[in-house]
């Protein structure tokens, strides 16, 4: 069943201070037409520039998530994009008049929650999924990172982090389903270190920390004076050690609360893809930096498989056929040996697919090559004529009272033999609406996915009396 894609009802807004800069910034999600993904636009610069929320515009990935594209950038845009996909929103502009997204409480939760009040729409355009046939994976020796993806009918992730620390130990946390983050993981929130802390006001940064937008682990010794010098940073008068090693005023929302976040972090990075996935990941000890090279290796297998699709569809030859050799018997007049086509998979009042299968029994081998069989072209045309045939008089509601009379082919192509033990798939579409009988289409056959014959065909739908004799031309 097809899923369309969702856009937000109306516009809304969001305000807070960037976590590094420390600048209040405003957010606002906007409605965006079908196709348009996701998109940052700075309003406060000349032009007001948009940034495409694409993987290949990631500069860096040292504490968040930065893009850049036409001479603007954004950071830390993972908490935001999250909620997005959490939501199931496709399409959407989110502006700000900054260069940061608003740290908020270090969630995703507080996006979520003006996404809810903005409400959802369902446009025309189906969702479009990539969907994993292959295992991938990425490794990061130096980081110790770990992450893998194997095929899933749903979005699935499986995460565990493991930084050799007493105070954090070995965490798990999962979703089965994009239908599980509001609850099970939009709510929790980015944590760090106390000595990484302790690095970043150093150098200036996390101007907008506070310790109600993370969890800080403590994970050595805190002296008195120490505990001081955080109070004046965060402007708190009381600062301690709240349950196993956590510095904080406010208690965890789930034990495994910095896995948790850690799996928001790879929803909201995995969104650079460009498109929802089908697949289940499982990452040890995951980052940014890895997220977005697992990203980017996920966006050039779909590059890749796009550019063999150029080479020729995939057919599913399982499943349960349209007509079968029976059914098409009732609507051609051929017989063995000339009976040209064994099933068809699909039909459509524009299209349709034919299967021929292929074996060494063929009547035409036994003097077409006898000792290198290979099947004569004229076949292959009248194979794809007898498939157009069954699309041309399934338009008619009493099919065996006509017969099909080809009357013209054009650009008659030979790309590759075929051979026994070939499947031949036939797929023909009209180019033309049908009028006054006429049909116009053009097919193109393939063999393991690959076109082996193509050709543009004309015929026409002619009522037979009873005491004609039945014959389709196919020249």
């Amino acid at each position: 069943m097809s899923v369309k894609q969702r856009t937000i009802k109306e516009s809304v807004s969001i305000s807070g201070v960037g976590l590094h800069t420390g600048k209040q910034v405003n957010l606002t999600f906007v409605p965006a037409p079908e196709n348009h993904g996701y998109k940052f636009q700075r309003v406060d610069l000349a032009d007001n520039p948009i940034i495409d929320a694409d993987v290949d515009n990631v500069v860096d990935t040292s504490r968040g998530t930065t893009l850049e594209q036409n001479g603007a950038r954004v950071h830390t845009t993972e908490h935001v994009l999250a909620a997005l996909v959490g939501m199931e929103i496709d399409n959407a502009l989110i502006q700000l008049d900054g260069p940061e997204m608003p740290i908020m409480d270090g969630s995703s939760m507080p996006f979520i929650k003006v996404l809810e009040q903005a409400g959802a729409v369902e446009q025309n355009a189906e969702r479009i999924y990539f969907e994993l046939k292959e295992i991938l994976s990425y490794e990061d020796p130096i980081k110790n990172v770990e992450m893998l993806a194997v095929p899933q009918e749903t979005f699935r992730v499986t995460v565990m982090v493991d930084y050799n620390s007493d105070v954090l130990g070995t965490q798990h946390a999962h979703i089965y389903n994009i239908q599980e983050f509001k609850k099970e993981i939009a709510m929790c929130r980015t944590f760090v270190f106390l000595h990484e802390l302790e690095a970043l006001l150093a150098n200036n940064l996390i101007k907008g920390g506070d310790l109600n937008n993370a969890i800080v682990l403590v994970d050595k010794e805190v002296s008195k004076e120490q505990l001081d010098h955080l109070k004046k940073v965060f402007h708190k008068e009381n600062v301690e050690i709240k349950g196993k090693g956590v510095l904080n005023n406010t208690s965890l929302h789930f034990f495994n609360e910095p896995a948790r976040h850690k799996l928001l972090d790879i929803v909201g990075d995995l969104a650079l893809v460009g498109m929802p996935l089908k697949m289940h990941i499982l990452t040890a000890r995951p980052g940014h930096a890895g997220n977005v090279a697992f990203a980017k290796k996920i966006k050039e297998l779909i590059k890749s498989q796009k550019t063999k699709k150029v080479e020729g569809p995939t057919f599913d030859l399982s499943k349960e056929p349209v007509l079968n050799i029976l059914d098409i018997q009732k609507l051609l007049p051929h017989r063995q040996p000339f009976l040209l086509v064994d099933k068809i998979i699909e039909l459509t009042p524009e299209s349709v697919i034919g299967v021929k299968n292929v074996t060494m029994n063929e009547e035409f081998f036994k003097g077409h090559f006898p000792d290198n069989p290979v099947m004569p072209g004229v076949l292959l045309v009248e194979a794809m004529a007898q498939t157009g045939g069954i699309l041309a008089l399934k338009t008619v509601p009493d099919p065996e009272n006509y017969l099909t009379y080809f009357m013209k082919l054009d650009g008659v192509k030979f790309k590759q033999k075929v051979i026994p033990g070939d499947t031949v798939v036939f797929d023909l579409k009209l180019l033309t609406p049908i009028r006054r009988g006429i049909c116009h289409m053009k097919g193109i056959a393939y063999v393991n996915n690959k076109p082996v014959m193509e050709a543009e065909m004309m015929a026409q739908i002619v009522k037979v009396k009873k005491d004609e004799p039945a014959l389709l031309h196919t020249s």
